[in-house]
């Protein structure tokens, strides 16, 4: 089952899902069709497969990342820690972006993608409450959605490319970035003792959900 979604992951990121076929992964992971429909009846169960399996594999990468101490740092030095890991992430599992652009994806495929958002926005909103406590949930909320917004543009520039040329475009990113949030939550590092535990936050995340467990 591995190699067939391994097979399956290159197949989309070469083709895309609606281009895909059971007999292109099949071959691309050097078995028959019959071998494959041995452990898949589909298409779209294989990408059922792959896209929970990507999800839960982001959702541990990224829990990790949103945490009281990354907020504490300076600006620059909180966007290095977050930002590149993600893109990185991205670059390592191409078949994710394939199939969550893939206007024909199965819906389970789009629903967990879209809680998935759901979820790092809000841990996006949190990192924001922490660094800026002043902040109302109303202007939380909209530089948080703001933020993600230009990220997404962001990442997919940079996943676009290779080289010089993606540290090129993550560079840029940052400085937008940067340029957007350091007037709204400051570009020194800050003291996120008091607003982490009027949060009730403390350690280090969660990976299930991102968020760090009650002190």
């Amino acid at each position: 089952m591995a190699q067939l979604l391994e097979a399956a992951a290159d197949v989309f990121r070469k083709v895309g899902y609606t281009a895909a076929s059971t007999n292109a992964i099949a071959r691309e992971a050097g078995v028959s069709p019959g071998t494959l429909y041995q452990f898949f009846p589909n298409k779209e169960a294989i990408a059922i497969e792959l896209g929970s399996a990507l999800n839960l594999r982001m959702r541990e990468a990224h829990g990790e990342l949103f945490t009281p101490e990354n907020a504490s740092l300076p600006l620059r030095e909180m966007l290095d820690v977050i930002v590149d890991p993600i893109i990185d992430f991205n670059c390592e599992n191409p078949a994710f972006l394939a199939l969550v652009h893939d206007s024909d994806i199965p819906g389970t495929v789009a629903s967990e993608h879209d809680a998935l958002h759901g979820s790092l926005l809000e841990r996006v909103e949190t990192l924001l409450g922490l660094r800026a406590p002043d902040l109302s949930p109303a202007e939380r909320t909209q530089v948080a959605a703001m933020a993600f917004g230009l990220f997404k543009a962001g990442l997919a520039l940079a996943v676009g490319h290779e080289g010089t040329e993606r540290d090129a475009y993550t560079g840029e990113l940052k400085n937008a970035l940067f340029g957007y949030l350091a007037p709204r939550v400051g570009t020194g590092p800050v003291d996120v003792t008091a607003a982490a535990a009027a949060a009730g936050l403390s350690g280090t995340p969660d990976a299930s959900t991102g968020a760090a467990p009650a002190g």
